[in-house]
């Protein structure tokens, strides 16, 4: 028995070696395979031709968007432009020319016809607001307000001039609202039932939001100073590094269109903004070394810095927001004709506002607080004595009235070529919104929500689920409700694409046909997107 065990064993031992040299021979060869595999494999890009074109169009979007971002930078900056140089050139004159009216006209016994119009009402409020500002600012003092900002520390200041952009775009958030209540209630027709407060408060309300705004933008541009005159620039370093935090708080969420569009028409805004406090420091800094223009080379690094950073920061957030949601390059023309449309749309015999106050309202951009702070920048570092120095300003502001004309005139006709390539002639016959037809939408938007019926009420209580017909045809009583009014096919070009895709999407997996997403806010015109207008999930 035993010998039988031993040769059992001995015979099992030689079983196990030739296995393991098997498998040693069959390892070296899988080795040998897998290497030689590896060295000569091949693949085939066409098979998923559709997924690398894609990639090879997002790398061509994202070098497109530098040369389409700044062509709308440039159309927008002459708008702010053309918006702010109106202060300083024809402001002044549509108010001579309204209080020459308001002096003639009962003098000349034309007692039938209206003192002013509703637009020179306009221009002399703000022709008032203006010179009551001006000699408040007055008052400011500038040297002490820059003496006390730069005894701070650098990290106060930062967190300071932080602070200060955050009130600046509250500011003219609720600015524009406050001069928008008073050029209404200044204008408003007398047989309409009184339910404002007065002209007077809407006035005295207007001049204290244009001092402090203008007060806050003063501070804003002495901090900028400080940071210019500073030893070791490290303030100016760091503001700068504020720009590239703004990539981070941007990049990284969601966009649509019209989401897109307030992020450029802010972009533009704040472009202009920081031109006009660069040309304020060197004014004051100019000012200081007795106007030697050797130190505006010292000068000029630094202000090319800034615009290079500010230039860089906006060129990568575009071009990575664009990218993460597939945005084509070119909606930036889209947004162009839209702020083209503006401008075009003013000049019409039946515009319901100024141009300026169209760029506000669509920017964010105020002209007013700015042009206040500049005058008195301008006036404050500038003596002028002599006959010829007035002889000087005189040829300055005629320069300046040319400038307005002919930067006008250019805009226009370029406005005019980009309304007409966009399609958008139609749009501008159509009558403006009046608030009955708002308030008719608002309704017809309400109605579109669910309605149970009684009929409706007893079947659910029976355990059967209908769909109301309020659901299944939204669009009829829209119609009803609201007026209707000319379409032509540019009324759906600036309208955001996503929204109706998603909508379609969901309807198709739900079944529901139309506005089967009734309880979904209506899509926004591009037309209809100001700077504080709520799109999405931001107010950017």
């Amino acid at each position: 028995m035993c010998a039988v065990l031993i040769v059992l064993f001995v015979i099992d031992s030689k079983h196990s070696k030739n296995n393991n040299l098997f498998l040693s021979v069959s390892v070296d060869l899988s080795l040998v395979r897998f290497i030689t595999t590896e060295l000569t494999r091949g693949y085939f890009l066409e098979h998923n031709e559709a997924k690398y074109t894609e990639r090879r169009e997002r790398v061509y979007t994202c070098l497109r968007i530098p040369k389409e971002l700044e062509k709308l930078m440039t159309f927008g900056f002459f708008l702010c432009l053309d918006a702010f140089l109106y202060v300083f050139t024809l402001l002044p004159l549509r108010v001579i020319l309204a209080l020459l009216r308001l002096f003639t006209v009962p003098c000349c016994g034309l007692s039938g016809s209206r003192l002013l119009q509703p637009a020179q009402v306009c221009d002399v409020l703000k022709g008032f607001i203006m010179v009551l500002c001006y000699s408040m600012m007055s008052y400011v003092d500038y040297a002490m307000m820059y003496h006390l900002i730069r005894g701070q520390s650098v990290i106060k200041l930062y967190i300071i001039y932080n602070m200060l952009e955050v009130a600046d775009r509250l500011f003219s958030s609720f600015g524009q609202d406050i001069l928008d209540a008073l050029y209404w209630t200044a204008t408003e027709p007398k047989e309409k039932k009184r339910a404002h407060i007065g002209v007077i408060p809407h006035f005295l309300m207007a001049v204290l939001y244009v001092f402090l705004h203008a007060i806050l933008i003063m501070v804003q541009a002495t901090t900028l100073n400080v940071a210019f005159n500073s030893h070791n620039k490290s303030l100016l370093t760091i503001m700068m590094s504020n720009n590239f935090v703004e990539i981070k708080g941007s990049v990284f969420k969601k966009f649509e269109k019209n989401n897109l569009f307030q992020m450029s028409n802010s972009d533009i805004k704040e472009r202009f903004t920081n031109y006009i406090l660069l040309l304020i420091v060197c004014l004051r800094n100019m000012e200081q070394f007795s106007w030697n223009a050797d130190h505006l080379w010292v000068l000029f690094p630094d202000v090319v810095m800034v615009i290079a950073s500010e230039v860089a920061v906006d060129v990568v957030k575009h071009a990575f927001i664009t990218k993460f949601n597939d945005i084509s390059a070119d909606v930036y023309g889209e947004y162009r004709a839209s702020l083209a449309f503006d401008l075009v749309s003013s000049r019409q015999k039946n515009a319901y506002t100024d141009y300026s106050d169209s760029v506000s309202r669509r920017m964010g951009f105020i002209p007013l607080p700015l042009a206040l702070l500049l005058i008195r920048v301008v006036t404050s570092s500038v003596k002028i004595q002599g006959s010829l120095s007035f002889m000087c300003v005189l040829l300055f502001y005629l320069g300046m009235i040319t400038l307005k004309v002919l930067n006008s005139i250019v805009l226009l006709g370029t406005s005019c070529v980009f309304v007409k390539e966009a399609n958008m002639e139609e749009k501008l016959f159509n009558p403006p919104p009046s608030v009955a037809s708002s308030r008719a939408n608002s309704r017809a938007h309400r109605t579109k929500h669910v309605h149970v019926s009684p009929q409706q009420e007893s079947t659910a209580d029976k355990g059967e689920t209908s769909l109301p017909s309020d659901i299944c045809q939204p669009t009829n009583t829209a119609e009803n409700a609201a007026p209707s009014f000319p379409k032509s096919d540019s009324d759906t070009f600036l309208t955001t694409p996503d929204e109706e895709d998603d909508d379609k999407i969901i309807n198709a997996d739900t079944g529901l046909e139309g506005g089967g997403l009734a309880h979904r806010p209506p899509k926004k015109d591009l037309l209809e997107i100001d700077r504080f207008t709520i799109c999405g999930n931001r107010i950017d």
